[in-house]
């Protein structure tokens, strides 16, 4: 025999199963997929304000011949030796890694920036090359980082 409930105490089911819902679908929503697997830099902090500006891969190439060149070699070709780390060189930014590419330019855009806003510490038992934090120590300014960013997309243009 099957017992009645009340109005309020169906009300208040139906409730609870409604926000339970709610709740579960927010979970499922919180990270975008793939998301996890975008490379971060071992040094902590969000994207500057180089991201908001728009930048000229021109002004960028001539950045990176003073600032970047010597570490990611010329057009950012890699091969420049980095003892101490685990894969022991730099990495190329031509190509760049893969996982920091994103077909929305905003986002490849950002996933640069955190590298040259806050430097890297590759991993390895004690690199010698370190990626400079050009942001946080302002030695590039916020337009020169959106330059490079500007450049180095150029440089991955398929």
């Amino acid at each position: 025999m099957m017992k009645k409930i009340s109005l309020k105490s169906f009300a208040t089911l139906l409730a609870i199963v409604v926000i339970g819902t709610v709740l579960l679908a927010a979970c499922a929503t919180a990270a975008p997929a793939g998301d996890h697997d975008v490379p971060k830099p071992s040094n902590a902090g969000g994207t500057g304000p180089a991201v908001n500006l728009t930048g000229d891969a021109t002004k960028g190439a001539d950045v990176f011949k003073t600032n970047c060149v010597q570490c990611h070699g010329d057009l950012g070709k890699g091969g420049v030796a980095n003892p101490g780390s685990d894969d022991g060189t730099v990495p190329p930014l031509n190509p760049i890694d893969d996982a920091l590419v994103n077909s929305d330019a905003k986002v490849f855009a950002q996933n640069i920036d955190l590298f040259v806003e806050h430097g890297s510490t590759p991993s390895g038992s004690a690199p010698t090359l370190k990626m400079t934090p050009f942001g946080d120590q302002k030695t590039l300014d916020a337009q020169q980082i959106a330059d490079v960013i500007a450049y180095v997309i150029s440089l991955n243009k398929k």
